[in-house]
């Protein structure tokens, strides 16, 4: 086993286990956004930064940082504070995060995190770049408008259903998540319609048609569920 320090407490952790897995373990509570226990760790939403007291106070991702013997890890500083509601404002600044005519108004991970770190402004200008909603598939609608690029959806595609509708297109604040290289969602070739990517989908980008606002609430650890079901080889 190893041993470290995670917020004065000594947390021990298995060969390969990351910061985030042997935090959860111990009960210490770590933002995440982009992560998603089933998937593969991405690293990209930076929301799970730490400190490592004893790498000069370096940041590194929890979620993708493996735990290793006799770090000191600080979870909670002001600095992360501060670094973490930046982020938020910067997501929400990005594309049209407005809760009240969310369709998972109630029920979204984005909205959570806003309450919990306390974010109750945006002190950057937004964009409100009037994406084209794609309503063409007949169990699922997708409103890229509300997208957070964390990849979720990509992942429970590839890598649980193995169809890889899902993949990005285009660079910086222009990126999208598309079907098939692009094209109408409803007339993709790989889609099985199995709802995986839209369990993944912490914000309301992807959401089941007819179902009211209400009723939206995703079961995001299906994933994990189906993962370890599966027999390994």
């Amino acid at each position: 086993m190893i041993t470290l320090e995670i917020d004065g407490r000594t947390v021990q952790a298995r060969p390969g286990q990351t910061i985030l897995e042997a935090a959860r373990a111990a009960g210490i509570r770590i933002p995440t956004l982009c992560y998603l226990e089933g998937l593969s760790p991405r690293g990209s939403c930076r929301l799970c930064l730490v400190e490592v007291a004893n790498w000069n106070g370096k940041l590194v991702p929890a979620c993708a940082t493996p735990a290793e013997e006799g770090m000191r890890v600080v979870t909670g500083s002001q600095r992360l504070k501060e670094l973490r509601r930046m982020v938020l404002e910067l997501l929400f600044a990005e594309r049209n995060h407005i809760c009240s005519i969310c369709v998972s108004n109630g029920h979204c991970e984005l909205q959570d995190l806003a309450c919990e770190l306390g974010m109750d402004a945006v002190r950057f200008p937004y964009r409100f770049p009037g994406l084209s909603l794609d309503a063409s598939h007949e169990k699922f609608v997708y409103d890229p408008n509300r997208c957070v690029l964390c990849g979720r959806c990509v992942r429970a595609c590839s890598e649980v259903e193995g169809a890889m509708t899902w993949g990005f297109a285009g660079r910086g604040v222009n990126t999208l998540v598309e079907p098939d290289l692009g094209g109408p969602w409803g007339e993709s070739e790989t889609c099985t319609g199995c709802g995986k990517c839209v369990q993944a989908c912490p914000v309301g980008a992807l959401a089941e048609r007819g179902v009211a606002t209400a009723e939206q609430e995703k079961r995001p650890q299906v994933l994990a569920e189906v993962t370890e079901r599966r027999p390994r080889v």
